[in-house]
């Protein structure tokens, strides 16, 4: 069978679990860059060099954005048309989403290296925090261009129905720097120096890697030169359909911008590097849930396209149901084990293990509701419909928690920016259940004219 269109053959469950259990390994293996990083730095480096990654995260976060707009925009437009059966269009998308992918890359560089440092002290970086900031995110710029075409185009090779190889490409990158990180800390004494030019090295191979599979004779979609002019019309779908999850993500690095700021006011340096511990923590147990996501995506996108209204509604069904376990499982283990999460990150620091197990504990409150937010914001991405995507994927960073972290502190000191994060999930998690509701009502309908119109035209036909 075509690796395209077993999306609209197989049976739902299964594809599900074809496409998302690699994705969830990848994204899992993916999530070990920055969450290996701060293990390492916090044992080789101390508390200080944690807080100077947790204050250059939102840079981090940007790229990975500009990522997202056009790998997971064009990724969504590849899927619709390889449902629609025209795989040349499919490859025009792929050839002009490498091009942007490189020069929004180059352009990050550059401004990034240029405005380094007033940029990390906008951030809320301390005298104590910047030199560790600035040391990090000066080799991570350099490397910016291979982080966008190894995560950016590794969409496509899922989108055409190759995720284990989607799942090879980080996890060739992540194990790469899980190895180098400890080499060049520990061996090598380069500090948290070492750390970057781990990551940049790592993303380096995953980006070849990506480069090789579409040029070589596995991939059903190719990399052709004609492809690599831009066309307009293109790009405006592109960046539409990317919107929604280029949008989340700066509202993540925004969010992460006034955090920082906020616990630099009524924390300090420890409330910044125990947030970086809350953070990595909660990285890990979400990407099992953005794993699913990736996979269930291109089943939608494909059944939607190909008018199999009723595989759509399957689909997003056992999404939201096996998100929900595993966000289930995250907070059984956070409530279980709090006080050794954080101490993994650094065994010494008692006031870090001491203010991160409270944070934890706090922050994550109503982990169990948000896979359902995030798998049915993003159903909206997956059909072609950004506007509604990006508003219920902002509706919880930037509607909610952002004025929340603002609010909060100003009666509950520190407290009161832990305790913006539930109040923000279970207020977004009621308005997308608003919205997902009436959309498959809406679907229902669909189906059932479709199902009509067909019974009546084998009516005449007889």
């Amino acid at each position: 069978m075509d690796r395209s269109k077993q999306l609209g053959e197989e049976k739902v469950l299964k594809l599900l679990l074809k496409f998302s259990i690699p994705a969830i390994i990848g994204m899992l293996v993916n999530a070990l860059y920055n969450v290996v990083d701060r293990m390492f730095i916090g044992n080789g480096v101390g508390s200080l060099g944690i807080a100077g990654i947790t204050i250059a995260f939102p840079i981090m976060i940007f790229i990975m954005a500009c990522g997202m707009l056009i790998g997971l925009g064009a990724n969504s437009l590849i899927s619709i048309r390889l449902g629609e059966d025209k795989k040349e269009e499919a490859e025009l998308i792929m050839g002009n989403a490498m091009v942007l992918l490189i020069v929004i890359s180059l352009g990050i560089s550059v401004v990034g290296l240029i405005f380094i440092e007033p940029l990390l002290e906008s951030f809320g970086a301390s005298e104590a925090v910047l030199p560790y900031a600035k040391e990090y995110m000066q080799v991570i710029l350099w490397g910016t261009v291979f982080q966008s075409i190894g995560f950016g185009m590794n969409n496509f090779i899922r989108a055409e129905g190759n995720p284990k190889v989607a799942m090879g490409t980080m996890l060739i990158g992540a194990l790469l720097n899980t190895a180098l990180d400890p080499l060049f800390i520990f061996v090598f004494d380069w500090g948290i120096r070492g750390a970057a030019l781990a990551t940049i090295i790592s993303q380096g191979v995953s980006g070849v890697w990506v480069l090789y599979h579409f040029l070589g004779g596995r991939s059903t979609l190719k990399l052709r030169l004609q492809n690599l002019r831009l066309d307009f019309s293109t790009i405006e779908k592109i960046l539409a359909l990317g919107s929604a999850p280029f949008a989340m993500q700066l509202a993540a690095s925004l969010l992460n911008v006034v955090m920082n700021k906020s616990l630099t006011t009524y924390g300090g340096d420890i409330a910044i590097s125990a947030m970086g511990v809350v953070t990595s923590i909660m990285t890990l147990i979400m990407m099992p849930i953005f794993g699913i996501n990736q996979g269930v995506q291109p089943i939608i996108g494909y059944n939607y396209g190909a008018k199999k209204f009723d595989r759509v509604k399957e689909a997003l069904k056992l999404g939201i149901t096996g998100a929900t376990v595993i966000v289930i499982i995250g907070f059984i283990a956070v409530r279980l084990f709090p006080q050794q999460m954080v101490a993994s990150f650094n065994r010494q620091d008692i006031e870090l293990i001491a203010f991160g197990t409270r944070a934890l504990k706090i922050y994550l409150a109503f982990l169990p509701i948000i896979g359902f937010q995030i798998i049915s914001a993003s159903y909206f991405q997956a059909i072609g419909k950004p506007k509604q995507a990006a508003f219920l994927s902002l509706s919880r960073q930037v509607l909610i928690l952002i004025p929340a972290v603002l609010i909060l502190p100003r009666f509950f000191g520190v407290d009161g920016i832990l305790m913006a994060g539930p109040l923000a999930d279970l207020t977004s998690s009621i308005l997308t259940g608003i919205w997902i509701i009436m959309e498959l009502k809406h679907l229902g309908r669909q189906h059932q004219e479709g199902f009509n119109l067909n019974e009546l035209n084998e009516r005449y036909s007889n």
